[in-house]
């Protein structure tokens, strides 16, 4: 047999420097380098494969899923369409840099030599496929996207800047004083140890494509590309950014026994559309989306199926176009494979069938957390692409987000300190160590029993048992995995791969044994918990890495919409910190104690899939009994301590949800000691009711000592509630509050901004101005400086630097302020010129900052703005004005904006008047 690969020794490293590291050399992490180089930076490209032909744009394509190309879309229209078709689960911050970016991100492309299709007057032929929208902007040379990209990459201005290295696989993003400084891998043709020193890390790995098993078995015969084995979400999990929406599968329909998409959004522009066997269109979703595909597994496993994609209808020249663009794009090979079986389109419709689940953002909602800067929670390490979780991001989602995080990380310079040695350990011992056992398994053989244990356990529809039992089975896999044999840096690649897999199957599981609820139609389809609950759910699910090693979740509120959707409408507010998530009892079937008992229940019908009914609501214990017969008691504090205290959690939590019903005299220091329960259940309980009762309680010393003990608990839903109520009931100063600024926890630092308004702490606001790295934080320093007191120059100095702060949202607060602080002669001017701001907040809050000025420079100004074309903007022009209503060219401009569109500004015109 051959020598096995001789292992390097740690000291033997190859280090590499840059100011701007890019893991991938697909479609985000090439535009991620371009734009990097551009701005000056110094850019590290590493690709495991060879950047010419590697990420999933190699493979060619067809078309542009989301051009929201002036004249023939709106971006609101795209976030609010992107929205609905993932259940208003969305930041749409994000989303909207897509929907406003993606046409100058298409120019840009075919200024490098990509062709879209345009018409005989060269206009972008943009084709509606989705009902509500048309998005989809055909390339009939698709096939050369990549190597056009890789053009680019070589030309001289460029090889300068970026440097590419081919083959070398990163397992392990480095990160040190609390940031991401760079990268550890090994080069996959010699074996060599390869470290990496960065000032900023730009994951842009692709989607996790090989999580199932394909139907046919065969490991690579993936829907995505078989490349992406999950490479950058198990690399930003281990590096302690949080990953969310993991939960929501990616699940396609496909063409039967063959791995690549039976294209109908390429189709339907030429007449082609999705029938069961008799023909009949079936689908009612207006989108791609879960729904769509609940639809389409519903019908396929009726006695209508199975489903076609029909193309024998159509006229010759159509049917020639589509070969034209389906044979040569997406998957070249798609041609050969309809030979093989004598078909052909003219005599035989495609049969469709659905794809194993991955998990991916550009195609679903599941990946690394990004904000609308491409930033991770890590400081300095970014995600584009697929990685990152963007909804239904595509193509131009990816180019966008690899631009925004090429732009943000050229800001900084390689990492000067040590390399964190055990964290070099850690990875060298995860590549090599199937060197050590050349003869054990072989990967192969391993991770097919993985991905199988995905399709058994993990694949909708789902319920708890088959996710705990997944559970139990990734666990075992470790085993299995740590023994696999390689002898070549070829077999060491695929190893590392599979402990990729194994991260994002657990990911996959734990996520949707959490999510207690069915939602994304087959994305996520709970056959114990059937409906979709937005009251206990409207949240992003968060995940991460804890200190300890354990596997974590967050409910995350989804954040109030830059655009509103009737059907959804969210509110905000403080996250619920879950904790880990654990199995349930699956070593036996049912209680042990218990002899089996005949249960009948008849079906109940959820959506596309018939379900069991179910109760979950667990047999009440004699404790629980006792607890809840005291409600009907007029209780003491003392009667309810021995619950308090129980051993059980579930005890425990009932026991806060009397002394929340009940109230009795002490029920203050009793539910701030519960904040420090050792079960997140318990504490997330008593948190909501000292929220809810906060008007109530009397603002004695024990309840405040006990609150301010809570600020150094370790769950940040007890630290943001304890700021809270310490704030509502003046029970804190200065130096309690100014602490929780540093926090580590952007909702403590909010709670933390808003409890030192309270006692008027304008120098410490002004600190969290010019220092916090979170926008949500700074937008509440800026709405807060409103309320601070008298001292209004130091409101002032604040606002005139957060005038200039790079993200509109608080630029757009820090105007508004300005109306209610007062809006001095410099600033007002400064207000004048933002009412040309592209960015429409900004543009309203000048327009209510000109409301505290000079009538004779505000008038003017605000005459012009209600004919904004943003129906806000013209709402904050018309109540500006209101304030200026004395003025007669005032009084004309509100006349005038009696007759706007909106019915808003109409009404506030009107009523000024």
């Amino acid at each position: 047999m051959d020598t096995p690969l001789q292992i390097p020794a740690l000291t033997d490293a190859h280090e590499i420097s840059c100011d701007v590291l890019v893991i991938g050399g697909g479609t985000a992490g090439t535009m991620a380098a371009l734009t990097a180089a551009e701005h000056g930076a110094d850019v590290l490209l590493l690709e495991k494969a060879h950047v010419r032909h590697s990420g999933a744009l190699a493979m060619g394509m067809d078309g542009v899923n989301n051009a929201v190309v002036p004249g023939r879309a709106e971006p609101d229209d795209y976030v609010a369409e992107i929205t609905r078709a993932n259940d208003g689960i969305v930041d749409q911050s994000t989303v909207r840099q897509t929907a406003t970016r993606g046409f100058a991100m298409v120019r840009r492309l075919e200024s490098y030599g990509v062709k879209f299709e345009k018409d005989e007057h060269g206009e972008y032929a943009v084709r509606r496929v989705h009902r509500s929208g048309s998005y989809v902007l055909p390339m009939p040379e698709g096939k050369d996207v990549k190597k056009v990209l890789y053009r680019q990459l070589r030309r001289r201005e460029m090889r300068e800047r970026i440097r590419i290295e081919n083959r070398v696989m990163p397992v392990r993003v480095l990160t040190a004083e609390g940031r991401a400084v760079g990268a550890v891998g090994f080069d996959t043709r010699t074996g060599a140890f390869v470290t990496v020193r960065a000032g900023a890390v730009i994951l842009a790995t692709g989607a996790c494509g090989r999580l199932g098993l394909p139907a046919s078995g065969y490991l690579y015969g993936t829907y995505e590309n078989p490349t992406n084995a999950g490479d950058g979400y198990a690399m930003a999990y281990h590096a302690g950014a949080e990953l969310t929406g993991i939960e929501c599968f990616q699940i396609n329909p496909l063409i039967k026994d063959y791995n690549g998409p039976a294209c109908a959004y390429v189709a339907n522009p030429f007449g082609g559309y999705q029938v069961n066997r008799h023909g009949e269109r079936f689908v009612d979703s207006d989108y791609w989306s879960g729904q769509m595909m609940a639809e389409f597994a519903a019908e396929v496993a009726s006695d209508r199926g199975p489903v076609y994609l029909k193309l024998s209808h159509l006229p010759e020249e159509s049917v020639s176009a589509l070969e034209s663009i389906l044979h040569s794009t997406e998957r070249p090979t798609r041609g050969t494979f309809h030979a093989g079986r004598g078909h052909d389109y003219r005599t035989h419709d495609v049969e469709m069938h659905i794809s194993e689940i991955g998990l991916c953002g550009g195609h679903s909602a599941s990946g690394v957390r990004v904000d609308d800067h491409a930033r991770t929670t890590v400081p300095r390490l970014y995600a584009a692409g697929d990685l990152a979780c963007v909804p239904h991001n595509y193509m131009i989602g990816a180019f966008v987000f690899g631009d925004l995080a090429g732009a943000d990380a050229s800001r900084y310079t390689p990492y000067e300190g040590e390399l964190p040695l055990d964290q070099l350990q850690e990875a060298h011992e995860l590549i090599y160590r199937p060197l050590r056992h050349p003869d054990g398994p072989p990967q192969p053989q391993v991770e097919y029993k993985l991905r199988r244990f995905v399709n058994d356990y993990v694949a909708p529809p789902k319920s708890g048992a088959r996710l705990s039992l997944a559970l139990e089975a990734f666990e075992r896999m470790r085993a299995d995995i740590a023994s696999m044999g390689a002898r070549t840096p070829h077999e060491l690649m695929r190893c590392a791969e599979v402990s990729f897999i194994r991260d994002c199957a657990e990911m996959a599981a734990r996520a949707s044994l959490a999510r207690t609820e069915s939602r994304w139609g087959l994305y996520h389809d709970r056959l114990d918990h059937p409906r979709r609950d937005d009251a206990s759910w409207f949240h992003h699910l968060d995940l991460r890495k804890s200190p300890t090693g354990a596997m974590e979740f967050t409910a995350r509120p989804v954040a109030p919409y830059l655009v509103p959707v009737d059907e959804f409408r969210p509110v905000g507010g403080a996250s619920r910190h879950l904790g880990e998530v654990h199995p349930e009892q699956v070593a036996t079937a049912g209680t042990p104690e218990v002899a089996p008992v005949a249960l009948r229940q008849e079906p109940t019908v959820t959506g596309t899939t018939v379900h069991a009914g179910t109760d979950g609501d667990a047999p009440a214990t004699p404790r629980l009994l006792d607890l809840l017969s005291l409600t009907e008691e007029e209780l003491e504090i003392s009667s309810l301590t021995p619950y308090l205290t129980d051993p059980e959690p579930t005890v425990r939590r009932t026991a806060v949800t009397v002394l929340t019903e009940t109230v009795p005299p002490g029920t203050g220091p009793a539910l701030a000691a519960a904040l420090a329960d050792r079960d997140a259940g318990v504490r997330a309980a008593a948190a909501a009711s000292l929220r809810e009762l906060v008007e109530t309680l009397p603002p004695e010393p024990a309840l405040r000592d006990g609150l301010a003990a809570a600020l150094s608990e370790a769950d940040p839903v007890v630290r943001a509630t304890a700021l809270d109520v310490l704030r509502a009931l003046r029970l804190g100063g200065v130096e309690l509050f100014a602490d929780s600024l540093s926090d580590s926890d952007i909702t403590v630092r909010v709670a933390a901004v808003r409890a030192l308004v309270s006692v008027g702490a304008a120098g410490e606001l002004a600190r969290a101005a010019a220092t916090d790295p979170s926008r949500e934080v700074r937008v509440t320093v800026a709405r807060a400086l409103a309320t601070v007191g008298p001292d209004r120059a130091v409101a002032h100095s604040v606002l005139a630097g957060l005038l200039d702060d790079p993200d509109v949202l608080v630029r757009g607060a820090a105007y508004e302020t300005l109306g209610a602080a007062g809006c001095p002669a410099a600033l007002a001017a400064r207000a004048e010129a933002a009412l040309s701001d592209p960015a429409w907040q900004v543009r309203a809050g000048a327009a209510t900052a000109l409301s505290a000025t000079d009538p004779d420079l505000a008038v003017p100004a605000l005459a012009k703005a209600v004919a904004d074309p943003n129906a806000d903007v013209r709402k904050a022009a018309v109540l500006a004005l209101t304030r200026h209503r004395a003025t007669a060219d005032a009084r004309a401009a509100l006349a005038a904006a009696t007759a706007d569109p909106d019915a808003d500004v109409r009404a506030y015109a009107a009523r000024a008047l």
